[in-house]
């Protein structure tokens, strides 16, 4: 591995360990337990344009609402309305969903 891969690697590493403390750490417990696993699980998985995409949506200060989107009680904004929110319903839908069900939280 040359010397940029493995700097554009610790870049990636950082930027994620940044986006999981804001995941996390939402202030609303239920948008916590979805986008905290979400990025923990996924989230090094995710291009760089879904990063972006991803810290855009972490960037909204209304928790409440941005749960809503994700659980599709109230319409997304279209420029929320990504893939990557798409990859977090799912996400919702096949693991934390799971885990309520199994008596979790």
């Amino acid at each position: 591995m040359t010397d940029i891969d493995a700097r554009l690697m610790e870049d990636k590493r950082n930027r994620l360990g940044r986006i999981a403390f804001r995941a996390w750490r939402r202030g609303f417990r239920e948008a916590d337990l979805v986008l905290g696993p979400f990025t923990d699980q996924v989230g090094s998985t995710l291009t760089d344009d879904e990063l972006d995409a991803f810290e855009a949506l972490l960037a909204q200060d209304d928790d409440h609402e941005l749960y809503a989107w994700i659980i599709e009680s109230r319409p997304t904004p279209d420029e929320y309305e990504t893939p990557v929110m798409a990859k977090i319903r799912a996400f919702m839908r096949d693991h934390v969903a799971a885990a309520v069900a199994e008596g979790a939280g």
